[in-house]
Formats: structure tokens, sequence, C-alpha cells
């Protein structure tokens, strides 16, 4: 049985959600490290959605709100413990957050070969948007 408990990250968290991420998400960030993850959680308090099961982390969505835009990354379900209707749970929780915050639209990153991120994308009811490319340049050496 398990004990779902969607919450918000704290920075005690950062160890933990990086080990959670090397598990459970497809692909990296240059952002992967324990200052990156604890400056997300100092910025914004509220935009790392952690799901818990009895202090296990088995869930995580970062739900990013810059006052124009409602975007989500590293959506990720511990592959033990998928199918169980995490993933929704936390998509509930940042549409939620979104909403409250006055978001209009929520955009999602999703690795171009991550085949079962875009069936749980759309099942979630969202859509591949094919006219727009993401441009990337890394801001440090």
């Amino acid at each position: 049985m398990i004990d779902l408990r969607i919450r918000a990250a704290t920075p005690d968290d950062a160890e933990a959600v990086l080990t959670f991420w090397r598990e459970s998400a497809k692909g990296t960030s240059i952002s992967d490290d324990v200052h990156g993850v604890t400056r997300l959680i100092e910025r914004d308090p509220e935009a790392l959605l952690l799901a818990v099961d009895d202090g296990l982390i088995v869930g995580s969505v970062i739900a990013g709100w810059d006052g124009w835009r409602a975007s989500l990354y590293r959506l990720a379900v511990l592959p033990s413990h998928r199918r169980r209707g995490i993933s929704t749970a936390l998509l509930k929780a940042a549409e939620e957050r979104f909403l409250a915050l006055g978001g209009r639209r929520a955009d999602a990153m999703v690795l171009e070969a991550n085949e079962t991120g875009h069936r749980v994308w759309t099942a979630a009811g969202y859509g591949r948007e094919d006219r727009w490319r993401r441009w990337v340049k890394p801001l440090t050496g």
C-alpha cells in the first residue's frame, strides 16, 4: 500500500533528489549538482515538487513559474513505483500551482528519445508542439 504525499523540496533534500534522478530520470542537466538543486529551491521554494512514500522520494517534477511561462521539467517516477498514479498526482499539483499563480498554459521539456515520457505526457493531455525548437547556450565553461 502506497502512502503518497506531494510536498515541496527543501534544501536538505538536494542529495536525495540527485540520487533519485540518477535512478529514475532520463538524461542529465548542467545543473545536476547540489548547488544547482539548492539554488532552485532557494529561488522558488515551491517549484520542485516531490512525491514521497514513507520517507522515500518516489517521484518529482519541477514546476517553474517565471511570471510569464509555466514550465515543467524532470517529471520522473521511481521505476519500482510506476503505473500507480504518481505522475498524475505530481502533474495535478503542478497545474494547480500554475493556475493559482495565473498560468495559462504549461510547457513540458521532454527528451526526443524518451518514448515512455511521450506516452506519459500524451496520457496527461499534453501535445507535442512541432513549431518550436529549443535553442541553448551553456553559460559556464
